[in-house]
């Protein structure tokens, strides 16, 4: 069994996910990767790591980056989740179906990942889970309805977690990020920012390596905010 660390991230061919990945392979962790496109393989054979092309909403290629990860390196210390936008629209001309979708994409790949990886990180003795969700997680908007509802189903199931699986040293939180320039957004959503800029999708990164890693060692349960002061909650 290898001793080195090992990171498995879920949406790890773009964005803030691939810019995770740069942040653990500079901290010296192995890496295995997964998304829906051929960017994950691109990034994982540049960095020394292992890919999967698959999408969280899918239980089985879920599963699947698991028992490869397992497989290649015997132990998985971290995890980072982080899906893509679910559907929008207005409130309720929304379908129950793209409701279902966005449980899909949002909670239930949390949830089942939570199954699969709290029992190797409590034989290891501990780990590290992070759930990439958004600002509006607790300020709702109406502008990305699903998200916001159920995103802060991520946070109330992460602070759940936490205090059931604290004990055993094994760590859940959240990381809260605002408008960040790995998405092609107009400058308006910038302005919204007290910075009145986009966050750099590296800064985001390096919050989330931080909570990834043992720095982050009595942080637990928490929905970190990185948002460039877009929301007004205290």
């Amino acid at each position: 069994m290898m001793s080195k660390k090992v990171c498995l991230i879920i949406g790890g061919g773009r964005g803030m996910g691939a810019a995770t990945a740069r942040q653990m392979h500079s901290r010296k962790y192995k890496l295995a990767l997964m998304s829906p496109s051929t960017s994950c393989e691109t990034l994982a054979t540049e960095l020394g790591g292992i890919a999967l092309r698959g999408r969280a909403e899918n239980k089985g290629e879920l599963k699947a980056i698991f028992d490869l990860t397992m497989l290649t390196y015997g132990r998985i210390d971290s995890i980072l989740i982080h899906v893509g936008g679910p559907p929008k629209g207005d409130l309720l001309d929304i379908s129950e179906e793209n409701w279902d979708k966005a449980n899909d994409m949002v909670l239930k790949p949390v949830i089942r990942m939570a199954k699969l990886a709290t029992p190797v990180m409590e034989k290891q003795g501990g780990g590290s889970i992070v759930n990439i969700t958004t600002f509006s997680a607790f300020e709702p908007s109406l502008t990305f309805p699903t998200s916001s509802v159920y995103r802060v189903g991520v946070s109330s199931f992460t602070k759940l977690y936490s205090d059931r699986y604290g004990p055993v040293n094994i760590r859940m939180n959240c990381l809260l990020p605002g408008f960040t320039d790995s998405l092609d957004l107009p400058q308006k959503f910038a302005e919204m920012s007290s910075l009145k800029r986009l966050a750099r999708a590296d800064e985001q990164a390096k919050v989330a390596a931080f909570l990834l890693s043992d720095d982050s060692s009595y942080i637990t349960g928490q929905s970190l905010r990185v948002d460039g002061g877009v929301t007004r909650h205290m």
